[in-house]
């Protein structure tokens, strides 16, 4: 079945109060894709944002981010005031998000809801903690205690906690617990929070025929509920230090590789355990997502491993990962299972063989295909119908960007493949999205910004880069019905778009 979709981060979407949100604006893109025919919405991963601001960092992957919750719809169920949500400074930027300004203001505006939500259920007779207990699993209860525990010692990374804490000894576990309880409630009420706008959203674009195409990287951040929880599911020393952390060598666009320092998984332990931890996590994500996109996928095959102590990734090594294994194990608990795999990049044989053998759809990116040397394998002449093509991802300039900054060759090479070479700049996207529409992937998705003939301004990410990232948002009203319908009719010539 041919069909199609829109990459736009909850983050990106317009709202009154700093950030996208869980708010009429994100039923409104809904009724968006609806009428442009799409029949994906993705976004990209849900949880709480660290030091960056990275999605792909999160400090848990069982938790959900706060600054998602939609504030009118406390102040209706009046848990908040619309002046008290108006008076905090959120930016005045609409196109762009103040991570800073948030932290600073969202907090104390979630404090206040909790505090009155809490004398509400008071009032009732109703017992929270049981509410908690029944609503939100284990790990993310670990992730409210864990967030609590942060927020006491400074917001430091676990790794310079006290000593009988960072290691989770019973006594210090209790004395914290006991100590934070109304801290650790007041997370609690974020993620119920979080949980109960998000389905009830979910469930609206599923009923209008849109499915959630959700994404979780393969890692996890170290400085996380998940590491400091569960250390023995990680290549960790006996005071719970990396021994290696995880990364990518050397190649051509990097001469010391990237050395991303994320804990590496000790799959032993998780084979031993019948991939317990995984199976949890995924069904977390099956519950919140439609589909998940997984990324690096490459890592299930192999993964480099580089020495904890290490300043660059040149002196990393292969090593084997759980491959097939971990995958037959989530189909014969789950069923069929919807993932999309993440395999971009440099792939080795056996990578291909692990794709293949699990028959998940890969990765197509058009950004990629347009190398003046080596035919590219994602020109769209080698796809199969089994993948998703896209004409960038949230790691890429957006299109009218990325040609812009083409070497001229390139540019000749592009316009020969495409053939034409007059296209006004702010339609040059529009030929690429055709470029994915036309091709035999059964999904092809594509930015927001690339339907609005957004430049360089509209980046979401730049890799290895420190700031300035995960800021873009969309402007109320400038995904116009002109775009819109432009959109669905260009799908449906392709054959990919709802009746």
């Amino acid at each position: 079945m041919r069909e199609c979709g829109i990459l736009l981060p909850i983050a990106s979407l317009p709202s009154k109060y700093g950030i996208g949100a869980f708010s009429k604006e994100a039923y409104e893109f809904v009724d968006q894709l609806k009428e442009a025919g799409q029949s994906y919405w993705q976004i990209l991963p849900l949880g709480p944002t660290g030091y960056g601001d990275s999605p792909y960092q999160s400090f848990s992957a069982f938790a959900g981010n706060p600054y998602f919750i939609d504030l009118e719809q406390l102040t209706k169920a009046g848990f908040l005031t619309e002046e008290e949500c108006l008076e905090t400074d959120f930016g005045e930027d609409e196109a762009s998000i103040d991570y800073e300004k948030l932290y600073n203001g969202r907090f104390l505006l979630l404090k206040k809801a909790f505090l009155r939500w809490k004398e509400k259920m008071g009032r009732k007779g109703t017992d929270i903690d049981r509410i908690f207990e029944k609503r939100l699993i284990q790990e993310t209860r670990d992730y409210c205690f864990y967030a609590a525990l942060k927020r006491h010692f400074g917001e430091k990374s676990w790794i310079l906690w006290d000593r009988d804490i960072r290691l989770r000894k019973k006594k210090a576990v209790e004395k914290y617990k006991r100590l934070l309880a109304e801290e650790i409630r007041f997370y609690e009420f974020q993620q119920f929070m979080f949980l109960k706008q998000w389905k009830k959203l979910k469930a609206y674009a599923n009923k209008n025929g849109v499915r959630i195409i959700g994404d979780i990287p393969i890692y996890v951040a170290f400085d996380s509920a998940d590491s400091w929880s569960h250390p023995e599911l990680f290549q960790f020393d006996e005071e719970n230090r990396p021994k290696a952390v995880a990364g990518c060598p050397p190649d051509a666009f990097s001469a010391t590789g990237q050395l991303w320092g994320n804990p590496l998984y000790d799959w032993k332990y998780h084979k031993k355990t019948g991939f317990r931890w995984w199976l949890r996590r995924m069904k977390y994500c099956f519950d919140l997502y439609d589909v998940v996109r997984v990324d690096h996928f490459r890592g299930f095959d192999e993964y480099y491993a580089i020495p904890a102590d290490a300043e660059t990734a040149v002196n990393g090594t292969w090593e084997k990962g759980p491959g097939i294994t971990l995958f037959k194990k989530m189909k014969k608990v789950f069923g069929k299972v919807n993932i999309i795999a993440e395999d971009l990049g440099f792939l080795t044989p056996s990578v291909y063989k692990l794709l293949e053998d699990t028959g998940f759809p890969g990765m197509k990116v058009l950004q990629f295909a347009f190398s003046t040397g080596e035919r590219s394998c994602y020109l769209p002449y080698f796809y199969d119908h089994n993948c998703v093509v896209y004409t960038g991802t949230h790691d890429n300039d957006t299109v009218c960007g990325w040609y812009e900054a083409m070497e001229k060759e390139e540019k000749e090479f592009t316009k020969d493949y495409i053939g034409r070479g007059d296209t006004p700049r702010e339609n040059v996207s529009w030929d690429f999205i055709r470029l994915a529409a036309a091709s035999v992937a059964d999904l092809s998705v594509v930015p927001l910004q690339d339907y609005l003939g957004v430049g360089k301004e509209g980046r979401i990410n730049t890799p290895s880069t420190l700031g300035g990232n995960w800021t873009w948002r969309l402007k109320k009203g400038e995904f116009t019905p002109e775009i819109i319908e432009r959109c669905r009719k260009l799908n449906w010539v392709y054959g990919r778009c709802r009746e």
